[in-house]
């Protein structure tokens, strides 16, 4: 599938996908080449290709965009066929994909009838988190054949954060404010899923699907802080809190898909889907004094309510001497309706209830070929045209906002030196970043620390979307090399480059605003110009005994990628892109006891330290990112076998560090989180 790709990719199947016996998709996800997550070590976090921030990369299921208020980390590798890594976008596949595309295609059904019964225990910090998960395949008269997978979980975690702000004065050195905030939280997470792919054969190259998909999520947490001024430093503005809070969700979704013959040379694909996502979420923030008397007392509960749905249709004909010719339409909607009221005691600042009702389409047309002019010789053209509007009645501040971006690609494949089936390939695209819903929302979320009608400072400021934002525009070029080994092994080196235009970054800057009665500090999305980023990317994957025929039977998995980028309206030195570090690298291993049951494994993966210059007067550093995993697996017999899975064997602590110069006054926040060794016990069986 990776060498026959248009685009280049990396495929990984479902014996990759069980091998460390992860709890969810994101952590799998996570060891791939080029790929980034944010988050604390062993905790997981949002998926980035290419080391490049939230938003670049393209997160896909079956092809399509996952329904609101969805996340990798929700699902389990139970339900899980393969996952794709696409370098650079197609027309088919969307272009909202600066970074790349990570595509999870869920399982289909077997012709077979069989259940899978995986059962999980994780012990983290003593605390024990179950899963239980049930697959069925199975087939109904002679065309017609279904899975069903459900999947439960509960986890229990704490996390410990260190918290120490320090303003100084440039000129003298002379500490305005010094402050150590630690604080605890405590949570329990509980989800049930189930999903379900049901298909009939309908004739040769025919076939309908159904795909419905339900989750129930609910969480429930507590936190406990206390706030101390060090040395001579003005006191704090509470001593101490504490807070709790609770949220549920529900996401159904039901999807379809027709796939039939027009002609000996054609066929039409049908695709359609609707769906529903609710979440209810109320919290409690209790500060007190160090008397204990109380401060303040803040009282949030939000709720919303997403109703969504994609219409899809896809032309495929022949059209002989080698071209392969694919046109489509793709249309796709979000209704949400939101609610959020904010109670503070002694009343300050905006009280009361927002209602805010948001539409969001995205019609696409797009027109692809795929020819083979030579043997050794493969090309592909496309062009992709899509409109996005959002728009938004949110009292007083509306929203309406429309761009449309035009996007030409190509991708030829020189496969040449056979039998040994090297090829490069090329490829040549324009892809984009849209803004968020959140993005383009001007609705404020104010500072806890310093609440309105009153001044806040820099390092803590308000946040409000900006209604005029345009999309982020990318000029494409990468260049691969890549070698197939005879026993499936791979080596590959990739080159890209990337060029943004209206690159988008939150900017904080002083603000006179209607909610409060003096000027406030606001961070907010802008369009900051143009950008730069590139890299190399090298991975590689084979048995040690391809290499060197009397080597042990050592399966090897290894990928390096090299970034650089710079914002050029952004002052130098480490004017990068947003999140993107200098590298990223993973080292595994797996190997199977010769003439025993038993098979070990373990990997490596190192995201090194950086800093970034965000603005000219905001600053940002990330430590070092080092998670080593390690696995046993114990073959029982044919459809029985046992896993202990170790994460994070070498805990590190997370840090980083947030910067801002307000004045002649540096602002430093410095946070350090705990991180810690999970293990799993996971037992398999084929019934």
């Amino acid at each position: 599938m990776r060498r026959n790709a248009s685009a280049a990719k990396i495929v990984i199947g479902r014996e990759e996908i069980e091998q460390y016996g992860d709890s969810n998709v994101g952590e799998v996800i996570r060891r791939l080449p080029g790929v980034t997550q944010g988050g604390r070590p062993g905790r997981g976090g949002d998926l980035r290709m290419r080391g490049m921030g939230s938003g670049y990369t393209q997160i896909l299921i079956d092809g399509e965009r996952p329904p609101p208020g969805f996340s990798v980390e929700q699902l389990s590798p139970d339900i899980v066929e393969r996952i794709e890594l696409i370098r650079a976008p197609t027309a088919e596949t969307g272009t909202r994909a600066i970074a790349g595309t990570i595509n999870i295609v869920l399982r289909e059904p077997l012709r077979q009838r069989n259940t899978d019964v995986r059962l999980a225990v994780t012990v983290d910090r003593g605390r024990v988190s179950p899963q239980l998960s049930v697959s069925r395949d199975g087939v109904f008269d002679d065309d017609g054949s279904f899975n069903v997978t459900v999947n439960g979980s509960e986890n229990r975690e704490r996390t410990d954060t260190h918290i120490r702000t320090t303003f100084t004065d440039q000129a003298s050195g002379a500490v305005a404010l010094d402050q150590l905030d630690d604080d605890v939280q405590f949570g329990l997470r509980r989800r049930l899923n189930a999903s379900s792919r049901i298909q009939w054969r309908l004739g040769a190259g025919e076939q309908f699907v159904l795909q419905p998909f339900v989750m129930r999520g609910t969480s429930r947490n507590e936190s406990a802080n206390a706030l101390e001024a060090i040395g001579a430093a003005p006191a704090t503005p509470y001593a101490s809190s504490t807070g709790e809070g609770s949220s549920d969700f529900d996401i159904v979704r039901l999807g379809g898909q027709l796939t039939r013959r027009i002609g000996p040379d054609t066929r039409i694909e049908l695709r359609g889907g609707a769906g529903r996502f609710a979440l209810d979420s109320g919290s409690t923030l209790d500060q007190r004094a160090s008397d204990g008397s109380p401060v303040r007392l803040i009282r949030i509960a939000t709720s919303f309510e997403d109703t969504s749905w994609s219409l899809s249709g896809k032309l495929m004909h022949s059209l002989g001497g080698g071209h392969s010719l694919v046109g489509g339409w793709e249309s796709e909607g979000t209704r949400r309706i939101e609610t959020s009221a904010t109670a503070r005691r002694p009343a300050s600042g905006r009280r009361g209830r927002h209602r805010r009702h948001r539409a969001h389409a995205a019609p696409a047309v797009y027109l692809q070929d795929e020819w083979d002019p030579a043997p050794d010789w493969s090309a592909y053209a496309g062009l992709r045209v899509e409109t996005i509007h959002t728009r938004s009645d949110s009292g007083a501040t509306p929203t309406d906002n429309r761009s449309t971006v035009v996007s030409p690609l190509a991708h030829p494949v020189w496969r040449f030196n056979a039998p040994q089936r090297d090829q490069i390939r090329l490829s040549l695209t324009q892809s984009y970043r849209a803004p968020t819903l959140r993005n383009l929302i001007g609705v404020p979320t104010l500072s806890t620390l310093y609440p309105a009608p009153g001044g806040n400072v820099a390092s803590s400021p308000d946040r409000a979307g900006n209604p005029a934002l345009e999309p982020e525009q990318s000029h494409g070029i990468d260049l691969a090399f890549e070698r197939y080994l005879a026993k499936g092994g791979v080596l590959s080196v990739n080159l890209f480059h990337r060029r943004i235009r209206d690159l988008i970054r939150n900017v904080t800057a002083l603000e006179d605003v209607a909610w409060a009665d003096v000027p406030r500090w606001v961070s907010r999305p802008r369009n900051l110009g143009r950008a730069t980023a590139q890299g190399i990317e090298f991975d590689a994957k084979f048995r040690l005994s391809e290499v060197r025929a009397e080597a042990p039977p050592l399966d090897l998995r290894m990928n390096l990628s090299l970034f650089r980028s710079r914002v050029e309206s952004v002052p130098g030195p480490d004017n990068r892109i947003d999140q993107q570090p200098h590298a990223v690298g993973n080292l595994g291993a797996d190997y199977k006891l010769p003439k025993t049951a038993w098979t070990v494994g373990g990997s490596l993966g190192l995201t090194p330290g950086y800093r970034t210059q965000l603005t000219e007067f905001q600053s940002q550093e990330t430590g070092l990112r080092r998670v080593l995993d390690a696995y046993v697996l114990w073959q029982i017999d044919g459809t029985t076998r046992l896993r202990l899975s170790l994460t994070n064997l070498t805990p590190i602590g997370s840090a980083g560090t947030a910067s801002v110069l307000q004045g002649n006054q540096w602002q430093q926040v410095a946070s350090t989180g705990r991180t810690d060794t999970s293990a799993t016990l996971r037992l398999e069986m084929r019934l």
